[in-house]
């Protein structure tokens, strides 16, 4: 009897714990969430509901007068033949050649610094790793205003050229892309003139000409100063994952007879995957979402080859007054940028264990 007394009481104080438990972690969290509600989710919400109207920036976008358009800004931006639907298909063009040169040059460099300053035998360790992080601890601002200076039509590198005998190119003036230069300077096709087959027919407003011209030299400047300031930080993260892998298991291989090639691609590359994942992931978000050195250096000019799509929704929205396509713009990068990582994360998953859960037990056991 004294021991079925007892059992309810035990129950009842373990119950008791727990909700207090409770109570002190909704506590704690409280402020965080009250915080990200107030300062993240609410103006989240407020920007998708001025997506749908034609909010001019004049008074409250939430008052009555202000008109109702529904997903019209969204489907603008695909389906109607106007300039709006150009200028968004051009950033959109000159963002995938940023992506697709930036995000490779970035990470490629990053993994080389970071080989280079984890070598054991190496002097001055400390220095050459505060020189190649220091360019990403820098303003933006102050190095893009620095790389203006550099590549004026009187600056460095234009002289530095010349000095060569080198005629350097009109760095921000020029609007063609590089492609077209390419072919231009072989001889095979005339900038001016380009062939009739590609000067029509493109999808999304925009010709093929135009989709195959590759990025203008201002947006290769730009992709130079970016790929510079960005690679410190990325090689940071592959240094600790690096400093991270046995020394054993290098030391096996060296005994196993693999050189320095194969350690490389069958020892230290598996062994950074999941960092080599992040870089990639942080690396395509940041791509997409360029902004600050095109505010500074071109404003989206030589004839609109450096717009971008952040750029494009600010200019919409801040220059434009039209709040309901700048923030219909931004919401459509999301998705893309959402898409796209998450793609990633599909062909950079481990496929060998997906495999494994898809065999049989006994498989998996024998």
């Amino acid at each position: 009897m004294a021991e079925t007394a007892t059992k309810p009481d035990r129950s009842v104080r373990h119950r008791t714990g727990e909700s207090r438990d409770n109570v002190a972690g909704w506590l704690f969290v409280t402020p965080v969430v009250v915080i990200l509600t107030l300062f993240m989710l609410l103006p989240i919400l407020m920007a998708l509901w001025v997506s749908l109207t034609d909010w001019n920036g004049q008074g409250s976008p939430f008052r009555a007068g202000v008109p109702f358009v529904g997903v019209d800004n969204y489907t603008g931006l695909f389906t109607k033949d106007d300039l709006a639907r150009q200028n968004f298909m051009t950033s959109i063009r000159n963002n995938i050649y940023y992506v697709v040169l930036v995000v490779p040059a970035q990470t490629v460099l990053a993994l080389g610094l970071a080989l280079i300053v984890n070598r054991r035998m190496l002097k001055g360790k400390t220095f050459f790793r505060t020189a190649f992080y220091f360019p990403s601890v820098t303003s933006s601002v102050a190095v893009s205003v620095l790389f203006l200076f550099i590549f004026s039509n009187s600056g460095a590198v234009t002289k530095l050229l010349a000095f060569f005998g080198i005629q350097g190119p009109q760095w921000f003036s020029d609007s063609r892309g590089v492609l077209h230069l390419l072919l231009s300077g072989l001889g095979l096709v005339d900038s001016a003139a380009p062939p009739a087959a590609l000067t029509g027919g493109g999808p999304f407003g925009l010709s093929w000409w135009e989709w195959l011209s590759g990025p203008s030299v201002a947006m290769c400047t730009i992709i130079m100063l970016v790929v510079w300031t960005t690679s410190g930080t990325f090689m940071l993260m592959f240094l600790a994952a690096l400093q991270d892998i046995p020394v054993t298991l290098e030391e096996s291989s060296m005994l196993d007879g693999a050189g320095r090639w194969q350690r490389l691609r069958y020892v230290t590359l598996p062994l950074l995957k999941p960092t080599l994942f992040l870089v990639l992931t942080l690396g395509l978000i940041a791509t997409w979402q360029v902004f600050d050195q095109v505010y500074v250096m071109s404003q989206g000019n030589p004839a609109k080859t450096t717009l971008t799509p952040a750029y494009l929704s600010y200019r919409t929205a801040f220059r434009d007054f039209d709040y309901g396509s700048g923030a219909a713009i931004s919401f459509v990068l999301f998705l893309v940028i959402v898409v796209l990582a998450a793609f990633q994360r599909w062909v950079m998953r481990d496929r060998d264990v997906a495999g494994d859960r898809r065999r049989p037990i006994r498989q998996r056991r024998s």
